[in-house]
């Protein structure tokens, strides 16, 4: 019966093409420009560590003096000594201070010139707290952090630059002229958005280069990002520099732990202004990666409004699709009577118009995946941080085709009923 009712429709369709191009090119152009908003818009609020996001949390306090109007918001990093301090009391179930980098790399292989890699200063438990995946050795030690030893983990697509291999474990590199020795090479890691540190962009590169963050000081290695200062100072990266310029991230298992820890955080603020350091009274703010992100609002408002315009794009179109439709329909009004008064059914009838507009679905949703491919080309040509990331994955591939044959297939409901209401007996009367 399936068969017999794709036939009727097939031949129907091709009786007005004009008419059936129309409706297959306005539910195209509807699903192919949603589907390329949405597919931005899920690549910008994707979440960068599912499962764990709501464990991890990213820890402000307010270090700077009493000066003008209090601030609403503690600063948004943390200075080298606060950052140490918490480090080493170690109240989290995990915790982490980081910053980025950027270092020149001399190759020890012929044919290859010195260059730069993006770097990454960190304390041991950052490549657990965000599930740094290996495909060779692991991450440094609690004692090489102690010991600010010459250590170091680089990317797969470095060991291979560099090696032509990833079993490089034990080896060493140069980095800005000192000798480090390769104790872990990480797989490909490149989270989006770039959650752990947004000072050096919302999405941004893989990282080759990541060092203990004690070694990084103790070479005098710079860091990369933003850096505010308030006071006198000779070296921002000094342990007591007024400065702010690292980011602090703490594991809390559980919300008890989360509420446990935030009392902490008042309590050692309270002792830094008790000390002199402090000039305000507590301000804390502990943010899951969510709200972290929502806070720093990584999805702009033009990507929500853009999406929200296309979503309107496509119900003007499937507004436009069911018109033609019912004018489609109701032309057939002899055809289904004399179809009725040979025995077919209403549901018989229903489901034939609704298969028709099925097919218009199939055939605009093939179409509409073209126009979202051609829409994400678009968006990698823009010069924004998330251009290169706009790609059409299995899941939108699928969810395309989806929303195209649904979107049809809403659009006949109301015409394909009304076309099953034709009363045989008028017209055949008519004729």
């Amino acid at each position: 019966m399936i068969g017999y009712y794709l036939d009727l429709a097939v031949r129907s369709l091709r009786r007005n093409v004009a008419l059936t191009v129309l409706m297959i090119v306005a539910i195209a152009f509807g699903v192919g420009a949603s589907m390329t908003t949405l597919t931005v818009l899920r690549l910008l609020s994707a979440d960068p560590i599912p499962g764990k996001s709501d464990q991890l949390f990213y820890v402000q306090v307010e270090p700077r003096p009493a000066e003008g109007t209090r601030p609403k918001e503690p600063t948004e990093q943390m200075t080298r000594r606060d950052a140490e301090t918490l480090l080493h009391a170690a109240k989290a179930d995990k915790q982490t201070m980081t910053t980025g980098g950027n270092v020149a790399i001399e190759p020890q292989r012929a044919g290859l010139d010195p260059f730069f890699a993006d770097a990454r200063w960190s304390s041991v438990d950052f490549f657990s707290m965000f599930r740094v995946p290996f495909v060779a050795g692991a991450a440094w030690t609690a004692d090489d952090d102690a010991q600010a030893a010459h250590v170091v983990v680089i990317a797969k697509a470095l060991a291979e630059k560099l090696f032509g291999k990833t079993d490089v474990i034990g080896q060493t590199i140069l980095v800005e002229g000192t000798s480090m020795r390769i104790v872990g090479v990480m797989d490909r890691w490149v989270p989006t958005p770039h959650f752990y540190d947004l000072t050096t962009g919302d999405y941004g590169k893989e990282e080759q280069v990541f060092v203990p963050f004690s070694t990084a000081m103790e070479l005098k290695l710079g860091h990369s990002g933003t850096t505010n200062c308030w006071g006198d100072r000779e070296d921002n990266e000094a342990l007591d520099a007024p400065c702010e310029w690292i980011q602090y991230w703490v594991e809390l298992d559980s919300p008890a732990k989360a509420a446990a820890y935030r009392d902490y955080l008042v309590r050692y603020s309270e002792e830094q202004q008790a000390a002199g350091r402090f000039g305000w009274s507590p301000n804390v703010r502990l943010r899951n990666v969510m709200q972290w992100l929502d806070y720093k609002e990584v999805v702009p408002s033009d990507a929500r409004l853009q999406t929200w315009i296309a979503l309107g794009f496509l119900l003007v179109c499937l507004i436009n699709t069911v018109g033609l439709l019912l004018t489609k329909f109701l032309r057939r009004s002899s055809e289904i009577g004399v179809r009725r008064a040979l025995g077919a059914s209403k549901r018989q009838i229903f489901a034939q118009l609704l298969i028709e507009a099925g097919i218009i679905g199939v055939v605009g949703g093939i179409l509409g995946l073209g126009l979202a491919w051609l829409g994400l080309f678009a968006v990698r040509h823009q010069p924004a941080s998330y251009a290169e990331l706009a790609h059409l994955d299995l899941p939108m591939l699928a969810a395309t085709f989806a929303l195209a044959v649904v979107s049809a297939v809403l659009a006949g409901v109301l015409p394909a009923w009304r076309g099953c209401q034709v009363t045989p007996a008028l017209q055949l009367k008519s004729h």
